[in-house]
């Protein structure tokens, strides 16, 4: 959009690529190292793409030939490989240390110390100066530019594991029955070449009677580890950690002890490197993996995709052409574009810095303060990770994790998710209003119409989606390969279309996708293989209706038009693309590509451009992806230690004992661990350790299995903008240039939805579209719709309730509502937002004290939170009226929104 990209406080790329290193401490490579990373990288996403199509076979088919299998995989050996590729890029992208932390500053006063000691001449100086300067050579990279010779030695060794599972299968299979250490030595357990260095570190390190399944299970662990230090920081390392040591000496908490529920039976490391290592039903290579090699990589890659096809700055543009003018316009359509962005990319961070790049400029220059600019772009890109219908990678967990259909998942979080963003609607329009902010000039903003109708077929994949997953139902990972390979079609297409290309070009696909059907209903195979047959290479199958041979050649449709466009874009390499506008960051890498290919002028060439956007594209989700890898394969640790050392009964049991029983206390003490464990890691991480700790607990208290997966992901999503760590806050104020305290204590206040609508939709599933029938969940149906007796009290009364609450809660965050709210309103709103949202938290605290003094009763029934609601709204309604005649009528002119501008 002209109005961002000119403004003078709008970030550069590579500002944002800046900007994001230092929040992430992430490299940007030059030169050969980039060029390896990308290609590493590439790879990564080529193998997960693969899967998506094929699952875990691997075969080609070469005409006269048949099928050549090259390789047949089990669950396993594609989870060791998907960590393995997430292990590697790990130890590029993020280096062991930058110089600056507690650990290498203690290290550097070594130096100062020995010259204050011996004097600067010493030969005892000069040799720990150099040796000084030897670690700083071999792992610190203060200047985030540089490979290490660390890095590249641990990226080598990450793959040895990785090698023994692939290639030594069938004895691993053979170590449940009998034992981790019968297995082959080491030397015979790593590649040919490295058997001379394996048998002198036997030789060196005392490691006799240790197989080589137990020692490179060890070091995966290990490598693990340290990935996990790198990228997600030391907290949740050593986190991890701990409940390794736990499952090796718990046996050693007393069981008579205040915590004696914790005590645990003994347990060998080999017993433990076997259950983390070798395992997919506990572990590292467990379900965390397993959700992410079938279903996160793939949608993080169709984000990708989807991003770098020039979507999102799309999306942004028509979001401020429709909000642009509006009181608080710009701030408006950072709500609705932010929560977009967010739901694809799953990362706060990253998408708090990419779209506020256009967002927060636009809400300063429209009267919005820094700091307040900086915390709606954090709020509404964190919420976007509730937004369905992708929400991240929290729904795919959700489904694993739960056993619940996908549908189900993204119908029951829709409502909330909802709730959520006009919550923050309501906030920055009460801010304008407040401040006397209007929108933009209507010149200053692109126009609507034009704007929808070069970037409509935008749309297409997310349809497309939608209909593969609810009404198709296909599997989630067959889904994100389709959609993928329909952005790729789509932006191909685009990239071989003008005027000239038109009709040759349309007219090419459709006619080649009804010969493809025609084939299929003449000779039971494809175009290809019908060619083969006509030349007696291969016999026919049996015919398809035509129906089904229709089927099958759509189904192929995005190939076919990948194929002719490359065709087109190949037979005309200097035709113009119109409307092909990409992401700036592709075409920023195809003219640095091209300048080092020594062909500057590919960069305008629209094939060369295709090229780049599918390879970036690639690329860019696997950087996004690594770190999400590591998170869940480290957090895989925590349900593995809980599985295999028979602590989950005992951990419920504490747990309950700690609530007392009370549902009131166990939320509490959820949400306050989803917010301390969520800080500075992945939502994802958090959200598996939680749900292994917390889940079961819940669950026993009659909570549906699909609100309390819900109602932690909601509270882990408030770390990421609560002080003092807030990094989505953090980045959002490095953006506005806003002091970071400010802003994230502005983030975290407009993100107070995030707490109240999570207990809403515990205590009142309705919310969520769900009702239980005898002791079974279930989505709501017409014949619960016809039930008015349940539908009206218990479905559309709390409905009702949590967007009126929201609204109450708006009021009392921002301090405005028609006019200024003094401290005691605000107050009574607040008081009038619990009531409504959530009328349960004060019976139960009433429920709780009478039980103090010997009186036990239950006051949570519908009449008694029926009654609530009612005097929450007789509150809000009461303070609305006050509120709004308290205005002049000059007041009133100028603070009361237009039907057209709320």
């Amino acid at each position: 959009m002209s109005t961002d990209t000119q403004d003078a406080e709008s970030l550069s790329n590579e500002e944002q690529d800046e900007l994001l290193q230092e929040v992430e401490r992430s490299r940007s490579h030059q030169g050969l190292s980039a060029a390896l990373v990308a290609l590493i990288g590439i790879t990564f996403s080529a193998f997960q793409m693969w899967i998506a199509a094929r699952s875990y076979q691997f075969s080609v088919t070469l005409p006269g030939v048949g099928t050549v299998e090259i390789a047949s995989l089990q669950p396993l050996q594609v989870y060791a490989i998907h960590v393995t590729f997430a292990l590697v890029l790990a130890f590029l992208l993020f280096p062991a240390s930058t110089g600056d932390g507690f650990v290498a500053r203690r290290l550097g006063a070594i130096v100062p110390a020995v010259k204050g000691r011996f004097g600067p001449d010493s030969p005892v100086t000069r040799a720990v100066e150099r040796l000084r300067d030897g670690v700083r050579w071999a792992a610190i990279d203060p200047s985030l530019r540089r490979i290490t010779p660390l890095d590249a030695c641990l990226a080598v060794i990450s793959l040895f594991p990785a090698y023994y599972i692939v290639t030594s299968y069938d004895e691993i299979k053979q170590l449940a029955t009998f034992g981790i250490q019968s297995g082959a030595p080491l030397a015979e357990s790593v590649p040919p070449q490295l058997e001379p260095l394996a048998v002198g570190l036997t030789t060196i390190v005392p490691l006799e009677g240790q197989s080589g399944a137990f020692l490179l299970g060890a070091l995966g662990i290990l490598l693990v580890l340290e990935a996990t230090r790198r990228t997600l920081g030391v907290v949740l390392m050593s986190l991890i950690a701990s409940f390794i040591v736990y499952a090796r000496w718990g046996y050693f908490i007393p069981s008579d002890s205040a915590i004696g529920a914790l005590a645990i039976q003994p347990d060998t490391w080999a017993s433990i490197v076997y259950d983390l290592w070798y395992t997919t039903e506990a572990g590292i290579m467990s379900t965390p993996v397993s959700v992410s090699v079938r279903f996160i990589y793939i949608f993080i890659l169709f984000g990708a995709f989807l991003e770098m096809s020039g979507a999102g700055k799309w999306f942004i543009d028509l979001a401020y052409s429709m909000t642009g003018t509006r009181k608080g316009g710009p701030a408006k359509a950072s709500v609705v574009s932010s929560g977009f962005m967010g739901m694809l990319s799953g990362s706060s961070i990253a998408n708090t810095v990419t779209t506020g790049a256009f967002t927060i400029p636009l809400m300063k220059r429209s009267g919005y303060s820094p700091e307040f600019s900086g915390a709606v772009e954090a709020s509404a890109s964190s919420g976007g990770q509730v937004l369905p219908p992708v929400m991240g990678a929290a729904a795919f967990l959700i489904v694993e994790f739960t056993g619940t259909a996908y549908s189900d998942v993204i119908m029951a979080a829709t409502l909330p998710a909802i709730a959520f963003f006009f919550g923050m609607w309501v906030m920055v329009h009460f801010e304008a209003v407040r401040g006397g902010i209007g929108g933009l000039a209507r010149g200053e903003l692109p126009d609507g119409f034009a704007k929808f109708r070069s970037g409509w077929f935008y749309l297409i994949p997310l349809a497309l989606l939608i209909y593969f997953l609810v009404i198709a139902r296909l599997s989630i990972n067959r889904a994100g390969w389709y959609t993928i390979i329909a952005i790729t079609a789509l932006i191909a297409v685009v990239a071989a279309y003008d005027e000239r290309s038109r009709v040759p070009l349309l007219g090419s696909i459709a006619s080649i996708t009804l010969a493809h059907a025609a084939a299929f209903a003449t000779y039971g195979v494809g175009l290809g293989s019908a060619v083969q047959v006509l030349l007696g290479l291969e016999s026919a199958a049996d015919p398809y209706a035509l129906g089904a041979a229709a089927g099958a050649a759509v189904s192929e449709l995005g190939t076919i038009a990948i194929l002719v466009s490359v065709a087109f874009l190949l037979a005309r390499p200097r035709a113009d693309a119109p409307l092909l506008t990409l992401d700036d960051s592709i075409d920023d890498s195809a003219r640095r590509s091209a300048k080092s290919l020594g062909c500057p002028s590919l960069a305008d060439n629209a094939g060369y451009r295709f090229g780049t956007f599918v390879l970036k594209s690639m690329d860019s989700g696997a950087r996004t992806a690594t770190t999400v890898v590591i998170a869940v394969a480290a957090a895989g640790v925590v349900p593995g230690v809980i599985s295999v050392s028979g602590l989950g009964p005992n951990l419920a049991a504490l747990i309950d004992a700690v609530s007392g029983g009370s549902i009131l206390l166990l939320l509490a003490l959820t949400g306050v661990a989803a917010i301390i464990f969520g800080m500075g890691m992945p939502t994802t991480a958090m959200y598996i350790i939680l749900v292994a700790m917390l889940g079961a607990p819940m669950e026993e208290l009659g909570v549906w299995v699909v609100a309390a997966h819900l109602f932690i992901l909601y509270f882990g999503l408030m770390a990421d903008v609560t002080p003092p760590v807030a990094v989505a806050a953090f980045a959002g104020a490095g953006v506005a240039k806003a002091d970071e305290l400010k802003t994230a204590t502005a983030a975290f206040l407009l993100s107070l939805n995030k707490i109240l609508v999570p207990f809403a939709f515990v205590f009142s599933p309705g919310i969520l579209l769900a009702r239980n029938v005898d002791g079974t969940w279930g989505l709501i149906g017409w014949g619960d719709v016809m039930d008015l007796d349940f539908f009206l009290p218990e479905v559309v009364v709390p409905i009702l309730g949590m967007f009126l609450g929201v609204y109450a809660l708006g009021v009392t965050i921002i301090g405005y509502q028609y006019s200024s709210v003094d401290a005691g309103t605000r107050a009574l709103y607040a008081i009038a937002s619990i009531l409504l949202m959530v009328p349960e938290i004060p019976l139960l605290v009433l429920e709780g004290a009478l039980a103090l003094v010997g009186v036990s009763t239950g006051l949570t029934g519908l009449t008694a939170t029926l009654l609530l609601r009612l005097l929450g709204l007789a509150i809000l309604v009461s303070l609305s009226h006050r509120n709004y005649t308290r205005l002049s009528g000059s007041e009133l002119e100028s603070a009361t929104p237009n039907p057209g501008e709320a």
